[in-house]
């Protein structure tokens, strides 16, 4: 079951790659998940001091009560990738000036993942034909029914 889905992030970025990472998270942040109250856009990876970290990511409380009254939904999170793929990436952004972009963020068996892509920035001229190609897609659907 997929929570949560960046479809800006598609839009803004030609994702290159693709890789599942787990996500280092508290327990009433999995029950607000959830609950689908997790939303992914602004949000973009980064890798300090040889650890992955997730930032910007919103996750709203769960129940307003019962949450710690220092929470806060937009804190940094730590990405859970082995030493190899994070030195893999490292590699990756520095030499084609990539960027990490969360693009879902979904369940497999009990354990929540979340879909990390290297992304390279679209120019203007490249969304304009992304816009172009999905209004010509839509009237060719539309005249089939």
């Amino acid at each position: 079951m997929t929570y949560a889905d960046n479809r800006r992030a598609r839009f803004e970025y030609e994702i290159l790659e693709k890789m599942e990472t787990g996500i280092e998270l508290k327990g009433y942040e999995v029950k607000a998940i959830r609950a689908g109250r997790v939303q992914l856009g602004g949000s973009y990876g980064i890798i300090r001091e040889n650890e992955a970290w997730l930032l910007n990511c919103d996750i709203s409380p769960y129940q307003q009560g019962n949450m710690p009254e220092d929470y806060e939904s937009k804190r940094t999170r730590r990405l859970l990738i082995t030493k190899k793929e994070i030195s893999y990436l490292v590699g990756k952004l520095k030499e084609q000036k990539l960027t990490l972009v969360p693009l879902e963020m979904y369940n497999k068996g009990r354990m929540i993942k979340l879909a990390l892509g290297l992304g390279k920035g679209k120019k203007t001229r490249d969304k304009r034909e992304t816009i172009k190609a999905r209004e010509l897609d839509r009237a060719v659907r539309r005249h089939e029914t």
